[in-house]
């Protein structure tokens, strides 16, 4: 696929503090078509659990609207700024809260809070047990990744290229970060993984860099991404999705750059493979799984990044990022259906529709169910079978 029509289907690509938007769901250019679904027997069966509305539904601007799960409970957000806490087991609401402000990220949940973000940029922490509002920070620009936290910080990515942590209890800023981001980039930014003493973030820049958690200090950097080409359009390398942890490594991936394990102790390059993505990853036996700026999804050799196998019958169906759940790897895609692979060799084993409004929110597995929030607003939990 040419590289014009590659960043067409992207949502939206943010230019010197202004915005252009990406096309529809599957796009308005002819030239991009959603790959025909094949037919196959299907090995295993997706049962439904439970399902429930959070309110509003995901709005047709960009927004990273991904459910977090802490402890037994599934918080979710609107657009429209409808805020529910659920029952992983039984999808039993345990309140609901109306913020009437449009929001444009997901929720980040743990230690006893939940963080959204609002399209002002003002990052709003409720109390996970009732919903009551605990405190609210002014970001310098929209958050548009869920934020993330450990036990005295909570961490947020803003499209400016700082990233900035806020005390726990009291929302008071602790310290921020200012990167250096290109003229050109994708519009979205990566969660941070927040640890006990250092935050692994990546930017814009195609930077992965580890930031001291008591005083925001860099410790490490590594270039995931390389600037390749004439043109500001190909030279674009951002790390849009949050890294993945696996194996006593990081795996990070960027959007027209690579697919690279890194050293966490020390930032030091342990291997990369080219490869374009803006979504997350999964780990596995002894895989990684990525999806491709084109959805292909692919497996590599956690070790030695060798590839294990690449299943391209899902081209330009605008997955979600893999998740793994029991011998399987599984995405969603924009027409609304969850596919399930085989992780030993990426031939399909089950189908399933959830939503004619389709999927783009990252899906969530915790205790082998499956956690996933439709454009129209709908949380399913489903088992696979």
């Amino acid at each position: 696929m040419k590289q014009s029509v590659i960043f067409k289907r992207l949502l939206a690509v943010a230019v010197v503090g202004a915005s252009l938007s990406g096309c529809g769901m599957f796009g308005s250019d002819d030239t991009v078509k959603p790959a025909e679904l094949v037919s196959f027997e299907q090995e295993q069966q997706l049962k439904e659990l439970w399902s429930l509305k959070i309110g509003g539904d995901l709005g047709e601007k960009f927004h990273q609207f991904s459910p977090s799960i802490d402890g037994d409970r599934i918080f979710a957000v609107s657009a429209e700024g409808d805020v529910l806490a659920a029952s992983l087991e039984t999808g039993d609401v345990a309140w609901r809260k109306e913020l009437d402000v449009e929001v444009i990220g997901g929720v980040g949940a743990g230690n006893g809070l939940v963080v959204l973000s609002t399209l002002s940029g003002e990052v709003v922490a409720l109390s996970a047990q009732d919903g009551s509002e605990q405190w609210r920070y002014q970001a310098s620009s929209e958050v548009v990744s869920p934020a993330q936290m450990n036990a005295e910080i909570v961490v947020v990515q803003q499209l400016d290229g700082r990233v900035t942590a806020l005390d726990l209890v009291t929302g008071s800023q602790r310290w921020s970060y200012d990167s250096q981001i290109p003229r050109l980039s994708l519009r979205g930014t990566a969660s941070p993984i927040v640890a006990a003493d250092l935050t692994l973030a990546g930017f814009a820049n195609g930077k992965l860099i580890a930031l001291e958690n008591r005083t925001g200090r860099p410790v490490w950097e590594q270039r995931i991404g390389l600037a390749e080409g004439r043109s500001e359009l190909e030279r674009i390398i951002d790390i849009d999705a949050q890294p993945l942890i696996y194996n006593r490594l990081v795996y990070v991936a960027g959007y027209q750059g690579r697919l690279a394990a890194v050293n966490p102790s020390n930032g030091q390059l342990v291997w990369a493979q080219d490869l374009s993505s803006y979504r997350g990853l999964a780990g596995g036996f002894g895989n990684v799984y990525a999806v491709t700026a084109e959805d292909s999804l692919q497996a590599f050799d956690a070790r030695n990044s060798a590839s294990v196998w690449r299943q391209d019958a899902l081209q330009n169906r605008r997955l979600t990022a893999p998740v793994i759940l029991g011998n399987s790897v599984l995405v969603a895609d924009a027409e609304g259906y969850l596919h399930a692979l085989s992780q030993v060799d990426g031939h399909f084993t089950a189908r399933h529709k959830i939503s004619s409004a389709g999927v783009q929110s990252d899906l969530l597995v915790k205790d082998d169910v499956l956690y996933a929030l439709s454009n129209d607003g709908r949380l399913t939990a489903l088992q696979l079978q």
